[in-house]
């Protein structure tokens, strides 16, 4: 069912960083991604798939991780990613693209848990510094970038309380994810 890929979906920053993705797995994501929707059906984006250890080493110093847990800069080495997904905008299709990269990330989020995955959509990224390494043309734009690995920590969703939502790790390093409340989000309904 949909809902159990939706709540099985978290944000993983900790992964079994030896279990390897193979090429043919992060393609069946991306043509997940690719039968998705796409505003005004120009398909703008295109993926720059990163599966090696070296290349994987290379570009993890151009991602933030949790903002929220200020005293944890990232995943230490043994539960890094193990491959990464880099959604680019090709600026020649559309100069500004608004939504599809979030449109094509859940696709690939949803895929991935289906394989077994989990993945974590980073925004925050050394976009000049990621672009250099890849040696990317000028007309593509990194938008977002996703970490993906077999998932090393349990994120569990807790219900918002005194409207704080930032997530938090528990002494256990279960990941803790607020959310507000259906009748919170829900303004209007008629019968």
């Amino acid at each position: 069912m949909i809902r159990d890929l939706i709540l099985k979906n978290r944000t993983y920053r900790r992964f079994y960083e030896e279990h390897k993705i193979e090429l043919n797995d992060l393609i069946e994501l991306i043509d997940l991604a690719r039968n998705s929707g796409s505003g005004a059906n120009l398909q703008p984006l295109k993926y720059f798939i990163v599966n090696d250890e070296e290349t994987c080493e290379k570009i993890f110093p151009c991602f933030a991780w949790a903002g929220y847990l200020k005293n944890w800069s990232g995943p230490e080495k043994g539960e890094r990613p193990s491959a990464y997904i880099i959604i680019l905008g090709d600026t020649e299709i559309k100069k500004d693209i608004d939504c599809d990269h979030g449109i094509a990330a859940q696709s690939i989020l949803l895929g991935a848990v289906e394989k077994g995955l989990g993945g974590c959509m980073i925004g925050s990224i050394n976009r000049e510094k990621l672009k250099n390494l890849l040696k990317l043309d000028n007309k593509y734009k990194i938008l977002l970038t996703i970490a993906l690995g077999k998932p090393k920590e349990e994120v569990v969703i807790d219900e918002i309380k005194s409207g704080d939502v930032k997530y938090w790790r528990d002494e256990n390093g279960v990941h803790h994810v607020p959310k507000r409340s259906l009748k919170e989000i829900i303004i209007s309904h008629k019968n």
